[in-house]
């Protein structure tokens, strides 16, 4: 944080530490300056920076395009020696095997998020050095690692490949806005997508979804937010232009702060088209807002269609148009209050921070510190501990 170009789990890794700082751990994190693949973070490499009560991060110097960091190696076994517990997200990055190593050596217990990186899709590339990327850290691991999930839509494909670790789901949290200020509408349908441009985000099928909604004669107009490879954001301009709906789809880059409150409360349905998603936190952030959402059944959203403020579909442009066509004749703004009190009934960062602190002291002393319930299981949904070998 803020290094935005790597997407949603930048924002949700903040507000987790932010939190967990707030319900009484003692966060250190260390990690690079590295915003992307040619950009770095203004900070001072190596110094510690006070972001709340307990909770400080250390930005180490990148040196080559994949974050590589001879400062952060140097530092990194002073880290994991005086933590109780190292908490480690990411899967095929510089960081990984390191630190699963030094836990190993210096014998500490390892919370490990993968945060969707152990889930495949038909777009996926690597599998080979993949699989020996993953040989190398079961080899690495200490025997005291948890694999962390936020979905039990990561479950099958994680346990798959790390089958003798333990694993818990806690799923993701979202911030809800005390109040939200709805644009008003001029008549034509708003739609929205934000998140990472990448090719396993389906935004392809959303733009041929819209082209079938243009000759519907549906008026709508699409604001496409965020941020990707220069090389793939031509091809969806390219697309765009093809499929002549220039006119009512427009690329808005990234948005953060006030302009990413803005693209919310100017919106009448959110789509998220992904091919695959451990969590979609853009599907929270959406419902946080009161913006009804369609998602691909790719993502663990299942739920949106029981709690009246969405649908879960097949990720193809006709069924893209067909629900989109269903929900512009419902009450939006009804659909939408329901997603807003779901989020909050459900998925606030205080409840979601306990139960990962909770984690941490299970792991360390067989028992919960904090939360409502006295047994971890109960208050981590889909739970499952187990011995971890390796």
């Amino acid at each position: 944080m803020p290094a935005h170009s790597y997407g949603g789990p930048v924002e949700s890794l903040y507000r987790l530490c932010l939190n967990l700082a707030r319900v009484g751990c003692e966060v250190r994190v260390l990690t690079t300056n590295a915003n992307g693949a040619r950009k770095v973070l203004d900070v001072q490499p190596g110094k510690e920076v006070a972001v709340a009560a307990g909770f400080e991060v250390t930005y180490m110097g990148r040196v080559a395009r994949l974050a590589l960091s001879p400062g952060l190696l140097v530092r990194l076994p002073f880290e994991v020696r005086r933590a109780d517990v190292v908490h480690l997200t990411g899967v095929y990055s510089f960081t990984t095997i390191p630190t699963l190593l030094a836990c190993r050596l210096l014998d500490k217990p390892v919370v490990w998020s993968p945060r969707g990186a152990l889930q495949r899709w038909s777009g996926s590339r690597g599998h080979a050095l993949k699989r020996i990327w993953e040989l190398a850290c079961r080899l690495a691991a200490p025997r005291a690692t948890t694999i962390l999930l936020t979905s039990e839509a990561e479950r099958a494909e994680s346990v798959r490949r790390f089958p003798n670790f333990s694993v818990i789901v806690i799923p993701n949290a979202v911030r809800i806005p005390a109040a939200v200020n709805r644009m008003a509408s001029d008549g034509t349908l708003r739609l929205g997508y934000i998140g990472r441009l990448h090719p396993k985000k389906g935004i392809e099928n959303l733009l041929e979804a819209c082209r079938i909604l243009k000759d519907q004669g549906v008026a709508y107009s699409l604001v496409i937010a965020g941020a990707g490879r220069a090389r793939y954001t031509r091809s969806l301009m390219r697309k765009i232009a093809r499929l002549e709906i220039a006119g009512a789809v427009r690329l808005a880059g990234e948005v953060h702060g006030a302009a990413k409150r803005a693209f919310f409360e100017g919106l009448d349905l959110l789509l998220v088209p992904s091919h695959v998603a451990s969590f979609a936190t853009v599907v929270a952030e959406g419902l946080a807002f009161g913006v009804p959402v369609i998602a691909s059944g790719n993502t663990p959203w299942a739920r949106l269609a029981e709690q009246g403020c969405g649908l879960s579909i097949d990720n193809d442009p006709a069924s893209i148009a067909q629900a989109i066509g269903q929900l512009r004749t419902k009450p939006l703004e009804e659909m939408g209050q329901r997603g807003r009190e779901w989020m909050s009934a459900e998925f606030s960062w205080d409840t979601v921070a306990r139960e990962v602190c909770n984690a941490y002291a299970v792991i360390l002393r067989g028992a919960p510190i904090l939360g409502t319930s006295a047994n971890l299981n109960e208050s981590i949904p889909g739970a499952e501990r187990s011995a971890s070998r390796n």
